[in-house]
């Protein structure tokens, strides 16, 4: 039991309290988040949040939801009564929930997402499945049944998968929590879609970032909090290439954690930024760890300790541990594993994070030379089967066999399994995007391969059903940039022969557009020039009549339009593509 944290039960729930004045705060917590769905079924549990937090309408007291990858959060803020009701309803609308809403919560959802922009990282280092996740879409929402949402939320979301927090002067009166009984589910299993670390790969963003796997231990935690002050020392006060340089540290409550750091860059400082970077992790990896730095990170880690809060602020991590498997320790343990970190166990950290480290670098920017290895954008290998040559010239082929599907250009080849597809994206135009758990994806254009219908269907019946997510239509924007089949990892993009046949016949493509648009702009234009003239000066011509001057330029006119329309529907199909 954690110093100033109790522990105690409320209807088969354990329940961790902690004392504290003012509003009263408490927080129901699960065991499940976005790590436990599938790719294709992505956005159930986050659906589920939603639909038990409807009832509580316009409350005058805070309340909200959160889902993570690996846990569900209920939390509010009010007075004694309100918490109550708070945690009554929640419970009872995840025995009942709102079904009569869920066409519109999935609308809600959808908004939600627009505006997200989710972190690519987490694809890179764990692939289509578990923690990678949280880097895709919420493909699963738009098909989930009513049948769906209750069977998720009658297995996870039991009093067995759940931990409740309070913090206040004592537990509220009435307090009554009815759920139904179930298990302690397991962590996530952690998936990993790097062959080798270190790592990288290049993004169109401008800054750099990077994360890695190590050891939940207190010296972790310093050592996130030296790197940045190193990182802000380097990149932003001495140097002046970057705004924000930062790192965060998120425990991953299975005994280890990620370490993130971050530094933004304008174009012509991406250089400087990835460099420097790169020496600021050299510098912590070969022992060089100031000691101020250390005593400055870990003043204020023991301030947020004995702080008159700590306890308070720990409930909601303490409730993940709990639910974990993992007991939360006492303040005075943590503060006596803090004022023990040395030096040495920080560049301890520093090696092991060496290790794992993946690295996202600005767009056309490679990092091979600081040691990292470019993380995989093709397969090893390709499937035999009936090969479909593309419709333009340069195109990768795709391959259709019995195992799965391929795209082969240069010796290189993307490949999708059907047995390791972890979703096959379906538009009603016949487009499809089969997306391995590995992060590749492959995407089958019909039109772009003269693939025929049977094949298709092939395609479709190998698919599990639970992996097959259907669209809405395209927008036909949409629809052009993902002629060609594109390969990649993920939604990051990927190099290689592969990617460069595809941009070899769009830019083949782009350049007879714009020979086109020459073309017909010097006609059009040379004679305009002659329809202007004859327009200006043919009327004061004696020798012709006005009837003939008029159909005359009127003729000229029409054809100078005609020489230009065909220049403005490159223009226009330009911009579309």
């Amino acid at each position: 039991m954690s110093q100033g944290i109790h522990h105690t039960e409320v209807d088969g729930i354990p329940t961790l309290f902690a004392y504290a004045t003012g509003p009263m705060r408490a927080g129901l917590v699960f065991r499940v988040g976005v790590a436990d769905e599938t790719l294709a079924g992505a956005g159930i549990t986050h659906l589920v949040e939603h639909l038990a937090l409807h009832r509580q309408g316009l409350a005058d007291y805070h309340f909200n939801g959160a889902t993570k990858a690996a846990f569900t959060h209920f939390h509010v803020e009010g007075a004694e009564h309100e918490i109550v009701a708070y945690l009554d309803g929640v419970c009872t609308s995840l025995l009942d929930l709102p079904m009569e809403r869920l066409e519109t919560e999935k609308e809600i959802l959808r908004t939600e997402e627009a505006s997200r922009e989710p972190g690519q990282l987490p694809l890179w280092r764990y692939g289509a499945q578990g923690y990678g996740l949280v880097s895709y879409p919420e493909w699963g929402v738009r098909g989930l049944r009513p049948d769906d949402v209750r069977k998720w939320a009658g297995t996870w979301f039991t009093r067995d998968n759940a931990v409740l927090w309070i913090a206040g002067e004592r537990l509220p009166a009435g307090l009554s929590l009815k759920l139904p009984a179930g298990q302690r589910r397991p962590m996530p299993a952690v998936t990993s879609a790097l062959p080798t670390a270190p790592a990288y790969f290049s993004d169109g963003k401008g800054g750099v970032l990077l994360d890695a796997v190590v050891t939940d231990t207190t010296a972790a935690r310093l050592y996130a909090g030296v790197l940045e002050r190193e990182l802000s020392r380097s990149l932003r006060q001495e140097g002046g290439y970057s705004y924000t340089a930062a790192s965060d540290y998120t425990s991953r409550r299975d005994g280890f954690a990620t370490v993130t750091a971050f530094a933004d860059a304008l174009p012509a400082k991406q250089d400087a930024v990835l460099g420097g970077f790169v020496d600021v992790l050299a510098g912590l990896q070969v022992g060089r760890i100031a000691q101020a730095d250390l005593e400055a990170v870990r003043g204020r880690s023991d301030a947020t300790l004995t702080a008159p809060d700590a306890a308070v602020r720990r409930l909601p991590g303490a409730a993940e541990e709990l639910l974990a498997h993992r007991p939360p320790r006492g303040l005075d343990e943590l503060r006596a594993e803090l004022w023990a970190v040395t030096p040495q166990h920080v560049h301890a950290v520093a090696l092991e994070a060496a290790g794992t480290a993946l690295l996202q670098a600005p767009s056309g920017h490679r990092a091979d030379w600081a040691g990292y290895t470019a993380a995989p954008t093709t397969s090893s290998y390709a499937v035999t089967g009936t090969r479909f040559e593309a419709v333009r010239k340069d195109g990768p082929a795709m391959v259709v066999g019995g195992e799965g599907v391929s795209l082969t250009a240069g010796g290189e080849a993307a490949t999708v399994l059907y047995r390791a597809c972890a979703a096959l994206l379906s538009w009603p135009d016949g487009g499809r995007r089969l997306i391995g758990t590995d992060g590749l994806s492959v995407e089958v254009e019909p039109g772009e391969y003269g693939i025929d219908a049977h094949t298709m269907a092939t395609i479709d019946a190998a698919v599990h059903p639970s992996a097959v997510v259907l669209l809405p239509p395209r927008q036909r924007q949409q629809q052009q940039r993902r002629q060609g089949g594109a390969a990649s990892a993920g939604q990051a993009g990927g190099s290689g022969a592969v990617q460069q046949a595809q941009r070899k016949a769009s830019a083949r493509r782009t350049g007879g557009q714009t020979a086109m648009l020459v073309i017909f702009g010097l006609l059009a234009g040379l004679w305009s020039l002659l329809a202007l003239s004859y327009t200006v000066f043919g009327a004061s011509d004696p020798e012709t009549s006005t009837g003939e001057w008029a159909a005359l330029t009127v003729f000229l006119w029409a054809v100078g339009a005609l020489l230009a329309w065909p220049a403005v529907r490159v223009v226009r199909s330009t911009r579309r593509g």
